[in-house]
């Protein structure tokens, strides 16, 4: 783990709540992490990587195969490089694919190539219904035994129009657990 600046991989999953992200990488890389963001495809039918690749003064990973310089998959350099995985919203989808150890996009490969001493933190948000399904929670209970922490999801108004659990944890919360577990409090 780098003491002087953390190296996180911060997920973004296809939610609503994918707009929120923006704000996380802001605060994360304010307080002095490296950030490196990788957008699953439904992300992008949220926010675009043009905020992320600005706060974060990184480009943007989008795509399994989007490579940068030298002959390593960024994807595979990554997962090398990173003191944490943040994935901030996480959706059923990608905690069941993780939960079972599912490789088929750039997030869910570095997931399962996460060098050992990394971190994992992840910060559900989805509908209430959805969180609450035995399937979820037994992914969650398979990723938990395998010590990946949780954060949230909190309850509260949800874009589908019901009132319960499955909103994003606060961002503020979520920035400040994430620079924790790296290895940089806030």
């Amino acid at each position: 783990m780098s003491a002087a600046k953390p190296n996180i991989v911060l997920g973004v999953t296809g939610s609503i709540a994918a707009y929120k992200a923006a704000d996380l990488t802001s605060q994360l890389a304010k307080a002095g992490a490296a950030v490196r963001v990788v957008m699953t495809a439904d992300a992008q039918r949220f926010i675009t990587p043009l905020p992320f690749k600005t706060l974060s003064r990184h480009a943007v990973i989008t795509d399994l195969y989007d490579e940068e310089e030298g002959w390593q998959p960024t994807h595979i350099r990554l997962a090398d490089e990173a003191d944490l995985l943040l994935v901030a919203p996480a959706t059923a989808n990608f905690l069941a694919k993780m939960a079972h150890g599912l490789a088929d996009d750039a997030l869910s490969c570095i997931a399962l190539a996460l060098n050992p001493k990394a971190k994992i933190l992840i910060a559900p948000a989805m509908n209430g219904k959805m969180w609450l399904h035995a399937a979820t929670q037994e992914n969650v209970s398979t990723l938990k035994k395998r010590g990946v922490k949780f954060i949230g999801p909190e309850e509260g108004m949800l874009s589908c129009g019901y009132e319960g659990l499955g909103r994003l944890w606060d961002v503020n919360q979520i920035a400040a657990r994430a620079l924790k577990l790296a290895g940089r409090a806030k």
